[in-house]
Order: C-alpha cells, then sequence, then structure tokens
C-alpha cells in the first residue's frame, strides 16, 4: 500500500448510470477524496443468475477511478447474497434466539455458516480476485461488511451441527462437558454432544456456560470464514485484506484480524461520545502492532436510517475527528457514504453529496478535513504513534460474558469505554491492548471487567508486574472461569491469591448504602463487588469500606509482587464522589509508575504524541468538544507547519482546532 494518507468515500457505481459516475469522479477530484471503497454489497450485479459471473463493469470502474488518481478498495460482496440464493431456501437462512427464520431482503439473511453459501462465496470471490487482482487502482480489499452487525449467533440447523463438533474438539468426552459446565444443575446432564441444544427459546435462562460458549463458538466460525475469503483473495492478489468491524457487533475482533493485514472499523460518534470515538483509535492502533489502521466508515454529518436519525455535527467536528484519527495512527479517514442513496433502507444517511448531485450539509466539513490532511501530511508521515507507557485490555470475549451475564444491563464495551474515558481526560497518553497484546514498554496496566481472566494473560500480567509494572485488576475482574462458572478455590481465583487477598464476600452493592473511602475521598460502591481481606503477610488495605452491609472491609489494596505492584479493586466507585476518587487513583498510580508520556491538558483536548525515525517527538493538539481547550507544553518548541518558535508554557487551541508542534527535546 502506498505511504499516504487516504481521504476517502464509499462508491456505489451499480446505483447509478456511468454519466453520474463520471460526475462523481469529477467531484471526488476536487473534494481531494483519493480512495474509494466499492462492491460490497453488488453481488447481483456480478451474478444475476446463478452461474452467469460478470465482473467487466467494477474493471472499468477501477480503471477510470485510477485513471483520476482514485485508488480503490475492493471488496467482497458476501454480506447482501442475490434472490436466487435465498429463495425458497429456508434452510440456508439466519435463524435468530427466538427461532424466526430470516427471509430475503436486508443484509446478513443468509447463514454464513451453510455449506452452498460458503461454495457460492468462494466462487464469487475468486471471480473478482481474478478479474481485478492485479490492477494497480487496487491498493486493498475488504472482506464483506460489518461481520455480525445486524445478527448475532445463528441457530439454524447447519449450525448446530457445527456447534457439537465444537463441542466434542473442545471437551473430548461429553462427562468432561458436564463436569466442566456444571449440567446436573437442574437435570441438564447430556449423554452425547449431539443432544446439547443451542440457546435458543426457553421458559427461562439457558445454563451460563451453554450461551457463553455458543457466542465464542459463533466469534470463531466468522472468523474462519474470514480466513477463507482471504486465502482466496491472495492467490491473485498481494494488496493487503482487512475487514471493517466494530466493537458494537458480535464478532471477536482480536481472532478476526490474526490472520488479516490491517485492521479498520466502522464508527458514527456523535460529539458527545468522543471519548468512544477515541478509544476505537487506540485500540484499532494495537490489533497489528506496526500497522496503519484505517476507518472505512463514518459520516460526513449524521447517521440516519427509515426509522432513526442522528443530530449532524456541528461545524468543524469532523477536522478534528480526522486530525485525531491520522495523529492516533490512522492511514485512511473514509466517509459512508460519497452520493446519498435514492432508494432502500438507508436513503436519508448523511453523504458528501444528495442524490440530485449537489454538496450536501456534511461537505463543507470534508472539504475542511481535506485541507487538514494536506497540511498535516508531511509531518504525520515522518512520525509515527508513540506507544504509550499505560494500556488498558479490551476484551471481546468478555463482551460475551456480559452479555450471558449482564447483572442489570451492564455491557463490556460501555463499561471499559467509560473507564478509559477518565484515563484521556487526565492527558495520560494511552494504548488499549487486546487480551493477547504485549505488555513490553509499559509501566501501568489496567484490567478492568474481564470477568474471565485467561491463564495466558494471568501469566504475562504477574510477569509484567515482576518485572516492575503496577497492575490494576478489576473491578469485576475474575470471578468467572473460563466456562463461565465461579471458581471454587477462591472468589476470584488464582488471581486473589497471587494479590495478597482473601475474598470475603461477593455480592451487588447498588442499593445498600455502601461507601468507600480512599485518597481522601468518599464515594458510593457500586455494581456486583468483590469484598477483601488482606492475607497475613500480604496486601495493604487503601480503600477502606465505611458503610453499608460490610463496614470494614476492603475494596481497594495493594500488594508488593516482585519489582511492581498489584492492585485490586473490588468495586466501582459511583457519582460525582466516584469519578474524583478514579481519578486522583489514576493519578496516583501513574505517578508510583513512573509514567511520563502524559501532559497537562484541559478536557476535550486530545494531545497525540509521536516520534521520528531520529527521536524528534510532535505533539498533534486537537480539540475535539468545540470549547476550545489548551495544554502546558514542558518545554521550547516549533510550529510544524508555520515554522514559528513556540516558547514553554500554555498553548491555546481553537474549538475544534489543531496543532502540530515539535519539542526541542530528544525524548520524553
Amino acid at each position: 500500500m502506498n505511504k499516504k494518507l487516504y481521504h476517502g468515500a464509499c462508491l456505489y457505481p451499480e446505483l447509478w448510470s456511468r454519466d453520474v459516475l463520471l460526475q462523481d469522479i469529477g467531484m471526488m477530484k476536487q473534494t481531494g477524496i483519493n480512495v474509494a471503497r466499492i462492491g460490497e454489497f453488488a453481488w447481483s450485479i456480478f451474478e444475476p443468475e446463478e452461474g452467469r459471473i460478470d465482473i467487466s463493469s467494477f474493471v472499468e470502474v477501477i480503471e477510470l477511478l485510477y485513471e483520476n488518481g482514485i485508488d480503490t478498495v475492493m471488496c467482497t460482496p458476501t454480506p447482501t447474497p442475490p434472490i436466487w440464493l435465498s429463495h425458497g431456501h429456508p434452510e440456508r437462512m439466519y435463524v435468530d434466539e427466538r427461532g424466526t427464520v430470516m427471509g430475503h431482503g436486508a443484509r446478513q439473511h443468509v447463514c454464513t455458516n451453510y455449506p452452498y453459501f460458503r461454495e457460492r462465496a468462494a466462487i464469487i470471490t475468486e471471480h473478482i480476485a481474478q478479474a481485478v487482482g492485479a490492477l494497480p487502482g487496487v491498493i486493498a480489499w475488504q472482506l464483506d461488511n460489518e461481520f455480525k452487525a445486524h445478527v448475532a449467533e445463528c441457530m439454524c440447523h447447519t449450525c448446530k451441527g457445527m456447534w457439537h463438533d465444537w463441542l466434542e474438539q473442545r471437551y473430548g468426552t461429553i462427562s468432561r462437558l458436564n463436569e466442566a459446565w456444571g449440567t446436573n444443575v437442574w437435570s441438564q446432564a447430556y449423554q452425547r454432544f449431539d443432544q446439547v441444544p443451542q440457546p435458543g427459546p426457553a421458559p427461562f435462562l439457558h445454563n451460563s456456560s451453554l450461551r457463553t460458549m455458543y457466542q465464542r463458538f459463533s466469534m470463531e466460525k466468522i472468523a474462519e470464514f474470514a480466513d477463507e475469503q482471504a486465502a482466496i483473495i491472495r492467490r491473485y492478489s498481494a494488496a493487503p485484506i482487512t475487514h471493517n468491524s466494530s466493537i458494537a457487533f458480535h464478532v471477536d475482533n482480536e481472532r478476526l484480524f490474526k490472520n488479516l493485514d490491517f485492521a479498520s472499523f466502522d464508527t458514527y460518534a456523535s460529539r458527545e461520545n468522543a471519548h468512544a470515538y477515541l478509544f476505537n483509535c487506540d485500540l484499532w492502533r494495537n490489533f497489528k502492532p506496526g500497522k496503519d489502521f484505517w476507518i472505512m466508515e463514518t459520516s460526513p454529518s449524521h447517521a440516519a436510517s427509515l426509522e432513526s436519525y442522528a443530530a449532524p455535527h456541528p461545524n468543524g467536528y469532523v477536522k478534528a475527528e480526522a486530525v485525531a484519527a491520522y495523529a492516533l495512527g490512522a492511514q485512511a479517514f473514509c466517509y459512508w457514504l460519497w452520493r446519498q442513496q435514492r432508494a432502500g433502507s438507508e436513503q436519508p444517511h448523511g453523504s458528501v453529496v444528495s442524490a440530485w448531485g449537489q454538496p450536501t450539509i456534511g461537505h463543507r466539513q470534508v472539504l475542511e478535513a481535506e485541507a487538514a490532511r494536506q497540511e498535516l501530511e508531511a509531518v504525520l508521515l515522518e512520525t509515527k504513534p508513540m506507544q504509550a507507557e499505560v494500556a488498558m485490555t479490551y476484551s471481546d470475549e468478555a463482551k460475551a460474558y456480559f452479555k450471558t451475564e449482564p447483572h442489570r444491563k451492564l455491557d463490556h464495551r460501555g463499561l471499559v469505554s467509560d473507564f478509559y474515558g477518565r484515563i484521556l481526560s487526565l492527558g495520560i497518553h494511552r494504548d488499549v491492548l487486546p487480551e493477547g497484546a504485549d505488555l513490553g514498554g509499559y509501566k501501568l496496566l489496567f484490567t478492568p471487567f474481564l470477568p474471565y481472566v485467561p491463564e495466558d494473560y494471568l501469566q504475562r500480567a504477574l510477569e509484567f508486574a515482576a518485572g516492575g509494572g503496577i497492575w490494576i485488576a478489576g473491578p469485576l475482574t475474575g470471578g468467572r472461569t473460563e466456562e463461565h462458572t465461579i471458581p471454587t478455590d477462591a472468589g476470584l481465583g488464582e488471581l486473589e491469591q497471587r494479590a495478597g487477598v482473601k475474598t470475603v464476600y461477593t455480592y451487588p452493592m447498588d442499593g445498600t448504602g455502601s461507601v468507600g473511602r480512599a485518597f481522601g475521598v468518599s464515594a458510593p460502591l457500586s455494581h456486583w463487588s468483590a469484598v477483601f481481606q488482606p492475607m497475613e503477610g500480604g496486601a495493604s488495605v487503601v480503600g477502606e469500606i465505611r458503610e453499608g452491609l460490610t463496614p470494614g472491609l476492603a475494596f481497594l489494596t495493594e500488594h508488593r509482587y516482585g519489582q511492581g505492584k498489584i492492585v485490586m479493586l473490588g468495586s466501582m466507585p459511583g457519582g460525582e464522589e466516584g469519578d474524583a476518587m478514579l481519578c486522583k487513583l489514576i493519578r496516583h498510580y501513574t505517578d508510583e509508575a513512573g509514567v511520563t508520556v502524559k501532559s497537562d491538558v484541559t478536557p476535550g483536548t486530545l494531545v497525540a504524541p509521536r516520534q521520528g525515525a531520529n527521536g524528534q517527538l510532535v505533539w498533534i493538539i486537537v480539540n475535539m468538544d468545540g470549547r476550545g481547550g489548551s495544554v502546558t507544553l514542558p518545554c521550547q518548541g516549533t510550529d510544524a507547519l508555520t515554522g514559528d518558535e513556540v516558547p514553554p508554557g500554555q498553548v491555546a487551541v481553537e474549538p475544534f482546532g489543531y496543532k502540530a508542534i515539535r519539542l526541542n527535546l530528544p525524548l520524553f
């Protein structure tokens, strides 16, 4: 892939005449769009009748784009199987957890595990790869579109058989499954693997192991489909392969991107949810370490469908989004979509150009983002994001555990994103890491909301602490086994023993009047909580419960482990006082760990530190909240865009504005 920054949009040439296509290409050039994504919904265009395949119209589109300086991301069209594949074949269709069989229409209506679908998907993918794989304009591939965005775990007959095979491979014997799942509860013991049901309709809640393991099975199968598609493309094309995913979808992104070449995601976050947008950038940067990620879809103004719409972005926000993404490691910032669709279910969705060919309300925002890309490109290409010294773990598998056991509608995505927001607001440069990521180079590690701590992760985190790092585990971490049962050796398993504590109780603190005190702050305690007592010669109490059901016991402890520490946060402080307590906790351990990659920045403004090959440091500063902000420059600097000297001290940034400042220091 070319070493440049991409500014792109999704284009649907199959929906418009050649005259409109030529008009679009001309306007894209004027706007500065230099990459287009095409083909993800065009299966019926490529293959209108089974076996009659013609890709030539898209070959011409790719060549036209290339002639006009616009590269192409080519997609496989598997999210929208044509009518000839689905009509009259209910056995091929997706079945939801209520047992409802999908009909043709919308998208993702066919089961991706059904053998005939896989066969036809492989055939159409191979034809496309053969036809366009060698074209110079094709700089990347996208598999499918938003795996499991509209559907979750399929309950069809095909999936049931594959489920039984998966269980047998995992457990070996049915007796091992019964023991692992505790199936004697409610007489649920099985005699054979083919008796194990799918978690479909039931009078009450399914066994936790059944439901969580079925999610993990489904995640593995969609990743295998991606692997299969990628292998076909690689026979005919050397261009890198990705998928446009999200933590909102029912996938394990770490497993999904394992065998792909770079990571990309879709986001439609509003200004009010800017921390979630930045969370995604900090996470996707770490799915494929050392490789730039892409934002494959975002709106130039607003997201909408026939039934809903979001408020249009305030003027200037898209520019801030683009600058933040590029600064945090994105190679591309792309819109859904270029020309508004005149038909279908997403007619009202924001676009760059209207259905009648005129600039939309978002067009000016796109021009601003393009001007920023051009101004910053040289600085960004000669630097790369610094590795942070503070990391937080995110897990899509943990998301499955919370889906099974949400307590009061808790979800891993929201919990972790909110926790991340506090680290962000303190000006600490941070990485969000998938479970399997390398912990080398970090000083402080947060592991919140991870119900099951895998043995491999536990050992790597313990090594991290033994080597001098500070590991903060919890809340809601470690209380479940891999099979989603409760550990019987200790409340939080091996984790609590290594942390030098004994879990005395676990219980929901909401509504109990529980109040904890730590770092000079008293705050209500909430969510399902673990209450500790230090082991003899073990942990020290940092946070004590003062009111509620268990006064005098600990909710926050620390324990020396090797050269570092293990900190246990057993409960989630709530309310404004809880925010203050958590911020003090983060600051305290950031200082103790000796974290230096941070800045004194006002909330709502981002500092993205980048480093050149020669050690030169550059701060990209961007205001995300539209209120303007400031950061304290720790030393003399130079404005990388104007060449002006910038003295140490406070540097102001206008609403949705940005600056690029070279620091006159070799290292932090």
